[in-house]
């Protein structure tokens, strides 16, 4: 066959000095545009669902852990569920896959990511109205209990000790079903990446395969700021939109007991992701690869035959049978010494990312003051349009200057390193710590830090018998919150609503600076300007630290592609991403929720008794512990990138000798 295509050749290019070019298979084509065009087209909107959803997801965590009133370190677990339901599939899927039909398996994990949605979203309906943590009796409609009373014993208030009605109550679980959609989503979306992936891979170009890869990173950014913009629209919005009147609630959403409609974002989620899938169910199992020409017609027939019957024969293969090459395969990625340090430096980076993204939200709204919402704008605004314009540079730069391996290796490593030197100013953009009295500063105005309720008593409380277990802030006029009415001594208040003013508060009064108007009104004290300024100069720095990441991201992507032989690249991609979730995803939300949790310095209080969900950090252990630790995990990922490049160069000095050497040898075996 290869001496008659020669044969052809040169009779071609003796009657017109070329060669022709022949048009691919006409099955290879859909309306004029080619199916792997389409494919990418299905492939990219279906990355757009996943990453869509996963963005809203992480986002609304905080959300979800105040209506379920749960610390940070069981988010983390919540939040890593979806891993486990991955790493559950990732490895057989990623072999078994690539043997069947994968654009068909691809809209069955499709369709049961939707389903992983819905059941996500079904506690909602289940819960009932979420009831706001406060001081005031739930059967009243006033806020006069929550006053300074002396003598008047508060403490049979539901949130010290319990009713018996309420005691018969089982504690509400409703938060596994978010745990148990979110494992079934992380099912669903398994097939996803590593078959799609080896899809195009087997199909495309060698030049055309970065931007390809290119295409679908900048899709992985595009699903998150749609998310992230779905996400801060559904903050802003009550949980209980449709049995609540606006009018009804004193609190606002810069609240920390604000729980916005989380639930809304996650059903049109799914949607999103039920039709991503369609488009897979009438893609061919195989194409023509890219550039490739066609035999005559007879030929082609031929061929479409063979094919046909590769295809029957492939498929009545045994499982054993298909399975038999498992573990040889298995040995020979465990033997690939830059695949394995690829897997590495995945671990770490991803550590470090995902337990950042999982907790900017909280960030923002604890050390900059924002509302949930304003948080996720912020997050979605400055960060992923810029790495989507990253994505597509690296992924330009790499098909444009046909970079090789070891090339594309000292691009992702110096890179990345310069981004991790620019990471380290994010510790100078800091805020002052709130002035809350008892907590940070003493009822005199001096500066303090402690844990303890006893403190968050005072002679000008001490007489009121007040709770000490509620969050139910109001902000005096002298700048220092005070964690009730009551704690605050006001003895009176006029208006309803969000608009109540409390008066009369004594110990407003007997603060460092008294103030002649001793009076409060509901919510926590701004942060002030000076903060507002800190959190653009961190935002800015996100931009600039995300540009410079995302332009080495394509880069490393090929190094971890290029080190697979064809056959491996399928069960390649599918075990690092194994690898990532199993020592990245899963641990990372957890470790860092649980660090989080140490810095709690009030937590919050359940209807029925219980501690809930924390209401104020010690912002300054916060902020070392949430970027000291992705700074300690990059640092780290930098040993094994260097070892990879050693690797790579000695790898290459071998390839040019032999490519030297192979003349000299043929000229002796010619002698």
């Amino acid at each position: 066959m290869l001496i008659s295509r020669q044969i052809q050749t040169s009779g071609l290019t003796q009657k017109g000095n070329m060669k022709e070019t022949r048009k691919p298979h006409a099955d290879d084509k859909f309306c004029g545009i080619s199916r792997l065009k389409l494919f990418l087209l299905a492939l990219s909107l279906a990355f757009i669902g996943k990453t869509m959803t996963g963005a809203y997801l992480n986002s609304m965590y905080t959300q979800i852990e105040k209506q379920f009133n749960i610390p940070a370190s069981l988010v983390g677990i919540i939040n890593g569920s979806f891993e486990i339901g991955n790493l559950l599939l990732i490895a057989f899927v990623s072999y078994f896959g690539g043997k069947f039909h994968r654009p068909k398996i691809i809209a069955l994990g499709c369709t049961v990511f939707a389903f992983g949605c819905l059941l996500t979203s079904f506690p909602h309906f289940l819960f009932g109205r979420y009831h706001i943590e406060s001081s005031v009796s739930p059967q009243e409609n006033s806020s006069v209990v929550s006053l300074c009373h002396a003598n008047q014993s508060l403490t049979s208030l539901p949130t010290e000790e319990p009713s018996t009605e309420c005691e018969k109550e089982p504690e509400s679980l409703l938060w596994i079903f978010v745990m148990v959609g979110n494992l079934i989503r992380g099912m669903g979306e398994t097939p996803v990446v590593p078959l799609g992936i080896s899809y195009l891979e087997d199909f495309a170009k060698t030049e055309n395969s970065p931007f390809y890869q290119g295409c679908l990173h900048t899709a992985t950014v595009i699903g998150p700021f749609l998310g992230y913009l779905l996400a801060s629209f559904c903050a802003k919005l009550f949980v209980d939109l449709e049995s609540v009147d606006a009018g009804e609630l004193t609190i606002t959403p810069a609240d920390v007991r604000w729980v916005g409609a989380w639930w809304l974002g996650i059903l049109i989620c799914a949607l999103v992701n039920f039709l991503a899938g369609l488009p897979f169910w009438f893609l061919p199992r195989s194409l023509v690869k890219e550039g490739e020409i066609s035999e005559s017609e007879k030929t082609g027939k031929k061929e479409g035959v063979l094919l046909e019957g590769n295809e029957q024969k492939e498929t009545k293969q045994s499982m054993y049978e298909i399975a038999k090459d498992f573990i040889p395969f298995l040995k020979a990625l465990l033997r690939n010494p830059v695949y394995m340090l690829f897997i590495v430096i995945s671990v770490l980076q991803f550590s470090a990312f995902i337990g950042m993204i999982s907790f900017m939200p909280k960030y923002l709204e604890q050390q900059f003051g924002k509302s949930a919402s304003d948080a996720i704008f912020l997050i979605g605004i400055y960060n992923l349009p810029i790495i989507c314009l990253g994505y597509f540079f690296g992924g330009l730069f790499m098909k444009k200057f046909k970079i090789n391996t070891y090339q594309a290796a000292h691009i992702a490593c110096w890179v990345t390193f310069l981004d991790y030197l620019l990471y380290f100013s994010a510790f100078w953009t800091i805020c002052d710590t709130s002035p809350v009295a008892g907590l940070t500063v003493s009822y005199e105005g001096i500066d303090q830090l402690s844990y303890a309720e006893n403190t968050l008593l005072a002679d000008c409380n001490r007489d009121c018998d007040c709770t000490l277990k509620v969050w139910d802030p109001v902000c005096a006029n002298n700048g220092i919150t005070y964690v009730s009415s009551c704690l605050a001594g006001c003895k009176a208040s006029t208006g309803t609503g969000k608009s109540v003013v409390f008066e009369n508060c004594t110990c407003v009064a007997a603060a460092e600076f008294p103030f002649q108007n001793t009076s409060a009104i509901l919510g926590q004290c701004d942060k002030g300007g000076n903060c507002d300024k800190m959190l653009q100069y961190f935002l800015i720095l996100q931009l600039v630290g995300s540009f410079i990441f995302s332009l080495a991201a394509m880069p490393g992507f090929m190094v971890l592609i290029r080190s697979l032989k064809p056959e491996e690249k399928s069960f390649g991609v599918g075990i690092h991403e194994l690898a990532a979730r199993v020592f990245a995803g899963i641990p990372s939300p957890v470790f860092f929720g649980a660090l989080i949790d140490t810095t709690c310095m009030k937590w919050g209080t359940k209807s029925c008794g219980g501690e809930g969900a924390c209401r104020i950090y010690d912002i300054v252990k916060y902020r070392w512990i949430y970027l000291g630790l992705p700074a300690l995990l990059r640092g780290v990922s930098f040993i094994p990138g260097v070892i990879t490049l050693f690797i790579l160069k000695k790898k290459l000095k071998s390839e040019r000798n032999v490519s030297l050497n192979a003349p000299v040898e043929l000229q002796d075996k010619g002698q």
